[in-house]
């Protein structure tokens, strides 16, 4: 049994239905209708298409004289590096004893690195951090509050538009968490790790966010981005230590990520809501936030409409066809989020920029 395929990756990567032995140790690619669902193409070319897309923003934004954009695509990329490996691979760091194995995704069309990285989550991060940073800078945010309440909104924002995906992924296929974990992966929210949720899906793209926009034009770009994405795992675990305190009881650590997880609403509500109530205006919605979030925004409801059906049939939690779900209350809860944040931008009445 090679380093690369061990027990763990091979019980997960068989329900996924492959093989972790029979793969490619660089680069794979299959046709889009061979893939194990539907939904998979279709959140390529949501996220691929997001991805580029931000990258040509980044680029017009930096021509125009602001760097930051294209400060944080590239930091996500450096912050992809340096924490994916050892999420797919600890034992070749050693911390396979210290972590164990945590999950894998499903084969897409192009994936990479014993087909552990698909091409869509390359994408996923630089996306992503710009669908929140984008949103939260055209409100106006950064501008009236300054960075650290910005990059506090930006966190908000990563948690509601990531969360309706995260909670459909693990049902449809698209990843596979390994419940046997029990020193990551739990405790839980129906199917989804709840330090994921807070650590990941908020805490590392604010914090990424928050150093972007404090050294941009500071610092020269590249010092800028090589920073900004090495030290966000870091303040992932720094934000992961009231839990971690309670290493072994999973109740007294759902309690702790839950508070957090519920102050990070309160307080990123409050930051939306207090601009919708002000006669502010931003002055600069660029074109990426008024489309690309609405855009994400539908594709992932399309979905979980379409998994609806298998989600209400699940029986303790698992579908028919022998899935685990995630908290369809969360995820709705979520999608209003998502959705009070785009209601918020279209009161801002400027014309489109760069």
């Amino acid at each position: 049994m090679s380093v690369e395929c061990g027990p763990g990756a091979q019980a997960i990567t068989r329900e996924l239905g492959f093989d972790c032995h029979d793969v490619s140790p660089v680069i794979s690619v299959r046709l889009p209708w061979e893939l194990a669902h539907w939904t998979m193409p279709l959140l390529e070319l949501i996220v691929i298409g997001g991805a580029v897309f931000a990258l040509l923003h980044a680029i017009r934004r930096h021509r125009a004289g602001d760097p930051t954009n294209l400060a944080l695509w590239f930091a996500s990329l450096v912050y992809l590096l340096v924490t994916e490996p050892p999420l797919y691979f600890p034992e070749w760091f050693g911390l396979d004893q210290i972590y164990g194995f945590i999950f894998a995704h499903n084969r897409f069309t192009v994936q990479f690195m014993w087909d552990r990285l698909p091409l869509y989550i390359v994408a996923f991060y630089p996306a992503f951090s710009q669908l929140a940073y984008e949103l939260v800078r055209s409100l106006g945010i950064f501008a009236r509050r300054g960075a650290l309440i910005g990059s506090v909104a930006v966190a908000f924002t990563c948690q509601v538009f990531y969360e309706v995906f995260d909670h459909i992924g693990p049902q449809l296929k698209w990843w596979a968490w390994n419940m046997d974990n029990e020193i990551v992966n739990h405790p839980a929210l129906a199917s989804v790790p709840m330090n994921s949720m807070l650590l990941f899906a908020s805490v590392s793209m604010g914090a990424m966010t928050y150093l972007v926009v404090r050294l941009t034009g500071r610092w020269p770009l590249v010092p800028s981005i090589l920073v900004a994405g090495i030290l966000t795992p870091p303040t992932m675990a720094i934000a992961g230590i009231p839990s971690s305190i309670f290493q072994g009881n999973s109740t007294a650590q759902a309690w702790i990520l839950g508070v957090e997880l519920c102050l990070l609403w309160l307080v990123g509500a409050w930051i939306v809501v207090s601009y919708l109530r002000s006669t502010d205006r931003a002055p600069d919605v660029s074109t990426f936030a008024r489309y690309y979030p609405a855009v994400y925004l539908g594709g992932m409801a399309v979905i979980w409409l379409s998994a609806v059906p298998a989600y209400l049939a699940a029986d303790n939690g698992v579908t028919g066809d022998g899935t685990p779900i995630g908290s369809g209350a969360y995820a709705l809860l979520c999608f209003a989020g998502a959705g009070l944040l785009l209601v918020a931008l279209r009161r801002c009445t400027a014309p489109a920029t760069v």
